[in-house]
């Protein structure tokens, strides 16, 4: 339990994380991976090197600061850190690492002057409070997914029984497990872990479920990044017959059932979980409402698919807009999906559910044309595939 003057000096440190944060959590994260590299497989190398991830811990740590007091203030923060720390299977003897790695990095960015003992005594206390908070959250998630019809613990042997290209750019891959028993059925919106080795280097990945869970396998449909270890590896090497290891299902990021209109709205590869969300709002009556946004037709996966359900089912409404005029006569718009065309393919509807997904440009611009259009904040959901971020 943190004492009075430990909240204080804990509160007291946040303008320096709001102005030197970054800085902090990029040499944090130098250090460890560089004195611990049994933690490397959790990280993306690539969301390090672009600063991605250094910049979601620094966003992290400063609401853990500012909200020491209140930590319910926190809302889905911590739910969201839980199931990707349990989609990459996280366990408790990491924490230590990064407990006596972040303080290591606050003594040698913030200097001595700073970083008093007092100050450090003060972030242990707070760091291991977290730590006891996520790791008792996390053991629950563990067991609740293993004592699961078809759930289990840790890694599961699944094998490549199918893939499929949907696009030049992403190809769908279906995994079944080995043992050839039931699997843990997942929530449309839900991601899936993977665990292989490249090189002879382990590398974990989280990728969104781009289909419904029948209870025999997932699917799962990535883009080629480019320079990316895993994606291209899959794209490039994995075969028919190839096994790899997967985690449970997890996820807070689910369609939630409702009587209310749904609108699905995505960019590029932010079409994956929207797919599951999709095929399960149809299962109901529920007016649906889908708009995918493509740089041209060459990259726009899934369109027949979509097309077809909007023959066969007069509730949902799809609508399309590509970046690109070389292909507008395959779009209902071209350009960049605007305030005035958004509020076209809504209707009159703004008391509706909206689920977006896609590029952090992308999704701050749907969030502020949504609020502008009236929808309801608290019915606009999103996630990011990568670190969070803010949109604002």
């Amino acid at each position: 339990m943190l004492s009075v003057e430990q909240r204080a000096i804990i509160k007291a440190t946040v303008p320096l994380l709001e102005t030197g944060g970054e800085a902090l959590t990029t040499h944090f994260y130098r250090m460890m991976l560089n004195e611990y590299p049994e933690v490397r497989p959790l990280f993306n190398q690539a969301h390090q090197a672009s600063g991605d991830q250094p910049r979601a811990l620094a966003n992290g740590v400063l609401m853990y600061a500012r909200h020491i007091d209140q930590l319910e203030q926190l809302g889905g923060l911590v739910g969201q850190i839980i199931n990707k720390h349990v989609a990459l299977q996280i366990l408790p003897e990491h924490y230590p690492i990064v407990g006596k790695c972040l303080l290591r990095a606050i003594e040698e960015v913030l200097g001595s002057d700073i970083a008093t003992p007092e100050v450090i005594a003060a972030w242990a206390g707070a760091y291991g409070q977290l730590a006891d908070i996520l790791i008792g959250a996390e053991e629950s998630l563990y067991q609740q997914k293993a004592r699961a019809a078809g759930g289990w613990r840790g890694t599961r042997e699944f094998r490549l029984a199918r893939r499929e290209q949907e696009s030049c750019e992403i190809t769908s891959f279906y995994f079944v497990p080995v043992d050839g028993l039931p699997v843990l059925k997942a929530e449309p919106g839900q991601y899936i872990g993977l665990r292989l080795f490249i090189d002879g280097a382990e590398q974990r990945r989280n990728y969104s479920l781009s289909a419904l869970c029948d209870g025999l396998g997932y699917r799962i449909s990535v883009k080629r990044e480019q320079g990316g270890k895993v994606s291209n590896y899959l794209h490039d090497q994995l075969v028919v017959g190839d096994t790899l290891q997967l985690f449970p299902p997890s996820g807070e990021f689910t369609l939630t059932a409702s009587d209310k209109p749904l609108v699905l709205i995505s960019g590029g590869v932010g079409i994956t979980p929207t797919l599951a969300m999709l095929e399960a709002a149809l299962q109901t009556q529920r007016p649906v409402r889908f708009i995918h946004c493509a740089r041209n037709a060459s990259v726009h996966a899934f369109r027949a698919w979509v097309d077809g359900l909007a023959e066969r089912h007069p509730q949902l409404q799809r609508f399309y807009c590509y970046g690109e005029g070389q292909d507008a006569h395959h779009a209902d718009a071209v350009g960049l999906l605007n305030q005035d065309l958004l509020g076209q393919w809504l209707g009159h509807a703004r008391d509706v559910d909206v689920y977006f997904l896609g590029p952090k440009g992308f999704m701050g611009a749907i969030k502020r044309q949504l609020k502008g259009l009236g929808v309801p904040e608290q019915q606009s959901r999103y996630e990011f595939f990568g670190p969070a971020a803010a949109l604002e």
